[in-house]
């Protein structure tokens, strides 16, 4: 029985600490225009909206792209960072030659976070495309049918009767129409779009993955990376987006460098190598070891990878 309660509390408390590691992303707008986000294809506020916030995200970084109402505003696509427990805030806005642009504005714990603000439109993170019906329902009612006096001669005698409902004349009708709306969530995968394959100038080699990072995505990966203390937390991080990634043999070796040891800098080699772009110059990160043996055994590594 003291067994079983341990075993308890465990579940509990991991099952507490898994809900702590949910994030929130919240994104607005500093001139009020109106947008819809898209996180991993799937839309998450009904309307178009200055200020969102997304919770419940559960996963390290997404694909996100802004709708504009405003259609004479281009679309934007963009990674976004996430670390466990926190709350991080993007605004968009235009720089200094009228483009806009999204801005990481701040990240803090979750227990730091402010409450929604006011206008804040809050959703809870859904990964299944909303489906919206409509129902019509329409009612035909008719008024009280009149009381007729009928005068009916027979024989001489005159005979007054009081008939209801005989003048169809003076009904009345009434018909109204009403509409019911409803979203629910299908339970199918959105369907997936094609993807591109992207062509790096100058290279003709193998190709390990089909779109590597763009600059200012990968610096964003760096700066998160690069802000940490311990290799350790730092090499958590940089799993975490390389597995959802794509890098080019150049990005993998600059985060290499940010970490002090060879080990793990060796580790970090290993696992980069399958979301690399450009694999024909994988070569080139042996100038982030200081010794020969790490790059011996990084390339028996690579030569068991391919078979």
């Amino acid at each position: 029985m003291k067994n079983f309660f341990i075993l308890l509390l465990v579940a509990i408390l991991s099952m507490n600490n898994s809900f702590a590691q949910n994030s929130n992303l919240i994104l607005f707008t500093e001139q009020g225009e109106q947008f819809t986000v898209i996180l991993n294809g799937i839309k998450q506020n009904a309307k178009p909206e200055t200020n969102v916030k997304v919770t419940g995200l559960n996963a390290p970084n997404y694909k996100m792209k802004v709708i504009f109402e405003n259609k004479s505003i281009p679309d934007m696509d963009k990674t976004v960072y996430l670390e466990p427990g926190s709350e991080v805030t993007y605004s968009i806005k235009k720089n200094a030659s009228s483009v806009y642009t999204i801005r990481l504005q701040s990240a803090v714990p979750m227990a730091e976070a402010a409450p929604a603000r006011a206008g804040e439109s809050v959703v809870v993170y859904h990964s299944t495309p909303a489906v919206t019906q409509q129902t019509t329902t329409t009612t035909t009612s008719y008024g009280e049918p009149d009381n007729v006096n009928v005068n009916v001669g027979i024989g001489g005698v005159g005979i007054n009767m009081n008939v209801s409902g005989m003048d169809t004349y003076g009904s009345s009708q009434t018909t109204t129409t009403t509409t019911h709306t409803t979203t629910t969530y299908s339970n199918s995968e959105p369907e997936q779009p094609k993807q591109k394959v992207y062509v790096m100038p100058g290279y003709n080699g193998a190709v390990g993955c089909p779109w590597p990072l763009s600059h200012q995505d990968f610096n964003g990966v760096k700066n998160s990376i690069s802000s940490k203390s311990f290799d350790d937390t730092k090499l958590t991080i940089a799993k975490q987006v390389i597995s959802s990634n794509c890098l080019l043999s150049s990005q993998v070796k600059e985060i290499m460098l940010l970490f002090s040891f060879e080990d793990t800098r060796l580790d970090l080699a290993k696992y980069a190598y399958g979301y690399t772009f450009d694999i024909g110059n994988y070569y080139q990160i042996n100038d982030a070891f200081t010794f020969s043996s790490s790059i011996d055994e990084l390339n028996s590594y690579i030569q068991g990878f391919r078979r």
